[in-house]
């Protein structure tokens, strides 16, 4: 299959040469072309994992996006999605009818970018999808050079609109046969891991994360106190996901730490092993806090108020957060309120989830 990757970060560079490997025709776009430039001029990402470390080609790589994007049926975008506008802007001249995106994960990105393409006047009919975490536990390490530490076994994905989830989970199913349905985007975005794992985290853990030069926040930041209070914000979670009406798995992310039948498996262990999260994380610029809790846990906490639900630690954490920032994150840009859909009943909400605008 032709798949295109959009983007220069560790998810982005774990995704080409894993799909690459696995035989379909990859190419890489990123915007910035000196910083693509060493891997365009030897035209192999330089994978390591558990089976040992290898050279992998690509297809292509450039800074071209039209190019990147011609004949592609499937495009993936591990990025940010604090880059997610700009990746949109620039994506919307070039797509085509039948094509499929894929966000992992999307902060409800699948709906946004949609939006925003079709304001930019595409007109292309295109399925967009996300899931719940990356498919990969990955870090580079060098201007080409990417280590996989972990494979998700279990992507449950969202689809926008909803009435194309069958053609866009059989396509996205070639690339990672993990993937399953789990319902529109706005289900997808609440299966997103990162704002439940990694706020509690920065604000439980800003006092060493401002003090030591690296600090591994999966090792020593991960403490009883500190799980107590994740594990209530996904009560929190998983209670907005049932009042509007998704069902199980809701993936727990308790059992990332207890049991194999997370989305990454087993993993946490490894990811601590593996050395590469003892980082220097900063508290207002690392994407733990512009996207898993400015968009990601704002956008809980709108879907809570929303449904009804009572959320005190998603709340809590966003005035934390907004404290130490100097803004009031209840107004971020993932909100509800934000997107106009505040407004909208439940029938409405879903109606529109399900059809989304037509070309």
């Amino acid at each position: 299959m032709k798949i295109t990757i959009l983007g220069g970060g560790h998810g982005c560079y774990a995704a080409a040469a894993d799909l690459s490997e696995a035989g379909h025709e990859v190419r890489l776009w990123r915007r910035d072309a000196s910083a693509l430039a060493p891997l365009a001029a030897a035209g192999t990402i330089l994978l390591e994992d558990a089976e040992g470390r290898r050279e992998v080609p690509l297809a292509l790589a450039t800074p071209d996006i039209g190019q990147a994007l011609r004949g592609a049926q499937l495009i993936v975008i591990p990025s940010p999605a604090t880059a997610q506008a700009d990746i949109a802007a620039a994506m919307a001249p070039h797509l085509a009818d039948g094509q499929v995106v894929f966000l992992p994960p999307g902060t409800f990105g699948s709906y946004v970018m949609a939006r925003q393409v079709r304001a930019a006047g595409s007109r292309a009919d295109v399925a967009w999808a996300e899931t719940g975490t990356l498919p990969y536990l990955a870090r580079k390490h060098g201007e080409r050079e990417v280590r996989i530490t972990v494979r998700a076994l279990r992507l449950p994905t969202g689809v926008y609109p909803a009435r194309r989830q069958a053609e866009a989970i059989a396509v996205i199913r070639e690339a990672y046969p993990c993937v399953h349905a789990c319902g529109d985007a706005l289900s997808g975005a609440l299966m997103n891991a990162g704002p439940v794992i990694h706020p509690p985290l920065m604000v439980m853990n800003a006092a060493p994360l401002q003090h030591f030069e690296r600090w591994d926040i999966h090792n020593e930041g991960t403490q009883a106190a500190v799980r107590a209070v994740t594990d209530r914000l996904d009560h929190e979670r998983m209670a907005v996901r049932e009042a509007l009406g998704y069902g199980a798995p809701h993936y727990p992310l308790a059992d990332h730490y207890r049991n194999d039948q997370w989305m990454y498996g087993d993993a946490h262990q490894r990811l601590v092993q593996s050395g590469d999260w003892r980082e220097h994380i900063d508290l207002h610029h690392h994407r733990y806090i512009t996207e898993d809790t400015e968009m990601g846990l704002a956008l809980l906490a709108s879907a809570a108020r929303w449904a009804q639900v009572d959320a005190p630690i998603a709340h809590g954490l966003l005035a934390v957060v907004g404290g130490f920032l100097g803004r009031d994150l209840r107004q971020g840009p993932r909100t509800f309120e934000a997107l106009g859909l505040m407004a909208l009943d439940r029938a409405a909400l879903q109606q529109h989830l399900h059809e989304g605008e037509r070309p």
